[in-house]
């Protein structure tokens, strides 16, 4: 056990430990989804000319699943998390294997966040935005709106998951970003998860970098949704200020709005929401004309510029607050417009 070495020593090997797990198990991952089928084969919705084993998630799974017990003594909401974690992992990987259909996956969803809750994690409180006093408790909205956020936050990272290292990068940054967050608040048990976390998505990440000889599939996507929405609620949404409710959102900034707009989008198409499409933000930068690499780093490039917000944000006055979100919406703005080439 290493959590009564001091903080920041934990701190370090968590994120280590995690990265050295991933990078070590993602080969023999790769032979199993070989070797069970689990493999992504070219399509119409497809941007892989080639067939590439999914599943790779697994190591981070491993990689955060083993790590965090060695560095932070368990709780009753830091068991929540990991098993509701391993309940989300275990549905995700189903879908890798037998296409779950999205109905089977929701429920998936709403048991892990389920197993959250009754851990006691949840959001009790709405910050206001532009001041230092907070909205009324949410006391009856709580449940719904907790369930909303993680389920939400799974999703988003799962649709965002189309180009190689998107959404290990996208995660890797919001991660990090909370990470952050967290250490500026003295919130210590949600920064050992979520170095963990990071460690875990960039152990992953040698393996999924443009030629991906590996993608994560849903067992990773939706992992590390939830792991993202659990984490912050542990540590960011408690607090009263502004910063508990904006970091999160602006972590998780761009699999959230990508959410939202392929969700209006169908809709307006006459279409389910849960009907998949090429309207998404990567496919929508590929039809401009930009390649694969070149998509990704203007998506990573964004996500990390809502992160440097987030942090930012971080105690600033109402002012800065009211400029940043106005260049965030601005930003939005302009990626909603984009259109198909």
């Amino acid at each position: 056990m290493l959590s009564s070495l001091p903080f920041f020593l934990r701190l370090v090997l968590s994120g280590l430990t995690a990265g050295a797990i991933a990078y070590t198990l993602t080969p023999p991952v790769r032979r199993l989804a070989w070797a069970v089928g689990a493999v992504d084969r070219p399509g119409a919705r497809r941007v892989n000319r080639r067939a590439v084993p999914r599943m790779g998630g697994l190591a981070i799974v491993a990689g955060f699943v083993l790590t965090v017990p060695l560095v932070t003594a368990p709780d009753l909401k830091l068991l929540g998390i990991l098993v509701g974690a391993l309940v989300i992992a275990i549905f995700g990987a189903a879908d890798d294997l037998l296409d779950l259909k999205p109905w089977q996956k929701l429920l998936g969803q709403t048991f892990a966040a389920a197993v959250a809750l009754r851990a006691g994690l949840r959001i009790e409180t709405v910050s206001n935005l532009f001041g230092p006093v907070p909205f009324r408790p949410l006391e009856a909205f709580s449940t719904p709106l907790t369930l909303l956020w993680i389920v939400g936050c799974t999703n988003a990272v799962n649709l965002i998951d189309g180009l190689d290292g998107l959404a290990v990068g996208v995660s890797a940054i919001g991660s990090g970003t909370m990470l952050a967050v967290a250490l500026l608040l003295g919130e210590w048990q949600a920064a050992l998860l979520l170095a963990a976390l990071s460690g875990a998505c960039l152990g992953f990440a040698p393996w999924n970098r443009s030629p991906a000889s590996i993608f994560m599939g849903d067992v990773g996507a939706q992992f590390l949704g939830y792991v993202l929405a659990t984490s912050s609620i542990l540590g960011l949404f408690k607090f009263p200020a502004a910063v508990g409710f904006l970091a999160p959102l602006l972590a998780m900034g761009l699999p959230l709005c990508d959410t939202v707009f392929a969700f209006f989008r169908r809709i307006a198409h006459g279409q389910s929401p849960f009907t998949a499409d090429r309207g998404h933000l990567h496919h929508r930068l590929l039809a401009a004309g930009y390649s694969q690499r070149q998509a990704v780093a203007i998506l990573l490039g964004l996500s990390a510029l809502c992160g440097l917000l987030a942090i930012l944000l971080t105690g600033a006055a109402q002012t800065v607050r009211v400029l940043c979100l106005s260049a965030i919406a601005l930003v939005l703005l302009g990626l909603g417009l984009i259109r198909h080439a």
